[in-house]
């Protein structure tokens, strides 16, 4: 497995294993009338990768063999009552490949990305209901603060809860 910064000629394998974590994660969740219409290429469109502006959202991709499975996108906190915060604002693994340790090692390359970059809290939205999810950031030290909200993500409205964590100097970069 290889970490690294997506870069541009990435999109259309980002986007791919986003559509597909999207139809399988969210497929009780959300209409199966929406998700079976989600196509890469609609996605890839809205990638911005390679920005050095530290304001943007900045993804991280995990390789094996140099395809790609899974990423991480962070960014500083959408919420405005939240200056001083990082945010996960994306991690996504491929399901053929949940349960590896993809995850793990995203996650933790997107807390030391944010880390990095000053931040010493990050919060994360996840869509209600996702029990995998929760049961997943829990395990890594997130926990809901309460918060939520209802957010229209790719044309659809959905209901997010919260969830936030400190941030520790990272063990290892990458």
């Amino acid at each position: 497995m290889q970490l690294r910064h997506a870069e541009p000629t990435d999109a259309i394998a980002v986007a791919r294993v986003h559509v597909r974590s999207w139809q399988a994660a969210y497929r009780k969740l959300m209409p199966d009338e929406y998700l079976d219409q989600l196509r890469p290429e609609d996605r890839a469109e809205k990638y911005n990768f390679g920005s050095l502006d530290p304001l943007k959202p900045h993804t991280i991709v995990l390789t094996e063999s140099g395809v790609i499975r899974g990423f991480a996108t962070t960014v500083p906190a959408q919420d405005l009552n939240m200056p001083d915060y990082g945010e996960l604002c994306a991690l996504y693994v491929d399901p053929d490949h949940w349960g590896r340790g993809i995850g793990v090692a995203l996650v933790s390359a997107a807390r030391a990305r944010l880390f990095d970059l000053g931040f010493r809290k990050a919060i994360l939205w996840v869509l209600e209901g996702n029990v995998r999810a929760e049961r997943f950031y829990r395990r890594d030290q997130w926990a809901p603060d309460g918060a939520q909200r209802t957010d229209e993500v790719w044309g659809l409205k959905v209901n997010d809860v919260r969830y936030r964590r400190n941030l520790e100097a990272p063990e290892r970069g990458f």
